[in-house]
């Protein structure tokens, strides 16, 4: 039996969104509480999507993301990507948001989770060929990654049999509009090659790569 009843959980909101990532947020704190960390153990998670669609943006939001902080023996999680979070050493991502969006609904294990990283490494490439340089939506990353067993066991545990974290986070996700016409993979990851010339055009403005 799993921390999270996959069957109890239901659609909170689009990817980037304040309510998805508070829930995100909540299902993490939970798994984490109950797996019984050493109290001086720290770590933090934080998730920053860059260039979100404005409706992800109202009531004064200043980022779309979430993060997760263990610290002084207490488990804490919530909307942004707050600082006092970034100074714990730990798993600090920071992506433009049409690059994660589509496939990050899709469910799978890690045959699955390979065939989605195949499916962006092609997109990357079909993209750096038609813009005409190298690595046109990368973001710098706050600090070097650190995913220790110590929360990547609880956080991950059933991923093979549809739960653990992404799974959770996919299974309350709301498709995003956006994407709705574009060709995708299995893992829908979008396809850039198979694009009409308006919906690279559109792709692009929502990945905020300048022509």
């Amino acid at each position: 039996m799993y921390v999270i009843d996959m069957a109890s959980l239901k659609k909170e909101g689009e990817f980037g969104s304040k309510a998805w990532g508070e829930a995100c947020a909540a299902a993490s704190v939970k798994i984490l509480e109950a797996a019984n960390l050493p109290d001086s153990f720290e770590w933090a998670f934080t998730e920053c999507y860059t260039h979100p669609p404005a409706r992800l943006m109202v009531g004064g939001r200043k980022k779309a993301g979430y993060f997760i902080m263990v610290k002084d023996g207490q488990i804490t999680g919530g909307d942004g990507e707050p600082d006092e979070a970034l100074e714990i050493p730990g798993f600090h991502i920071r992506a433009r948001w049409a690059a994660l969006c589509n496939q990050s609904g899709a469910l799978y294990g890690i045959e699955g989770g390979r065939k989605r990283g195949e499916g962006e490494k092609a997109m990357r490439a079909a993209i750096e060929k038609h813009v005409g340089r190298k690595n046109p939506y990368s973001e710098e990353q706050p600090s070097e990654m650190w995913w220790p067993d110590t929360v990547s066991g609880p956080l991950m545990a059933g991923s093979e049999e549809g739960n653990g974290l992404h799974n959770i986070a996919a299974t309350m996700q709301i498709p995003s509009p956006e994407f709705a016409d574009f060709p995708v993979t299995e893992m829908l990851v979008p396809i850039f090659d198979d694009m009409t010339e308006k919906q690279k055009k559109d792709f692009l403005k929502l990945l905020a790569i300048d022509l």
